[in-house]
């Protein structure tokens, strides 16, 4: 294939998108809140309504708060589905969005973090929905720009930023998936009797 007919943009679009549409999003459906909030282990990170953490430091601006600490501690503690939700819809996609795509300005600390599976996957389907289209208007020439001192590599590619998203997206959300599967197995749904 001659090298100036592969679209770039196109196949870094759909390294996502084919994922997300066969693999992930159907795994997605019907998130419960008691899923979404579960904590297999004591002490376990999440998203809580304002004031009931006792981790270090409480990230977010409205009515639910997530988990942190100033110094990322050793171990790492284990994180909810929540709290991985709202990690990929601030940290990866929404301060991205507004670094590289004009959306609002997202932080960790200015959030309004879920307190729900439903206000999750919206807050999540939302952020995506910014990346690609994002992404689709940078065309092939986009990604060849230096992404810039928004982010830590500033001199690199954005197509290496897009691959590392994707790969955050990727990581993250299957670990969501085996959060579900071992929800699902710790606490299984009574059988249900046949009439």
């Amino acid at each position: 294939m001659d090298e100036r007919e592969l679209d770039w943009n196109r196949t870094l679009r759909e390294q996502w998108q084919v994922h997300w549409n066969h693999q992930l999003r159907a795994r997605l459906d019907g998130l419960t809140d008691d899923e979404y909030l579960w904590s297999p282990v004591p002490d376990a990170w999440s998203v809580r309504p304002r004031g009931t953490s006792t981790a270090p430091v409480q990230f977010g601006s409205g009515a639910f708060t997530m988990d942190y600490a100033p110094a990322w501690p050793a171990p790492a503690p284990f994180t909810t589905i929540a709290w991985r939700l709202g990690h990929v819809i601030v940290g990866v996609l929404a301060a991205r969005n507004a670094a590289h795509f004009g959306a609002r300005a997202a932080s960790y600390e200015t959030w309004e973090y879920a307190g729900n599976a439903a206000d999750a996957l919206d807050q999540l389907e939302t952020q995506l929905n910014v990346w690609l289209s994002g992404l689709s208007g940078l065309g092939d020439a986009g990604l060849r720009i230096p992404i810039g001192a928004k982010e830590p590599f500033p001199d690199a590619p954005m197509a290496d930023l897009v691959l590392h998203i994707h790969r955050e997206l990727i990581h993250h959300l299957s670990e969501v998936c085996l959060l579900r599967d071992l929800y699902l197995h710790t606490n299984p749904a009574p059988a249900r009797e046949d009439s």
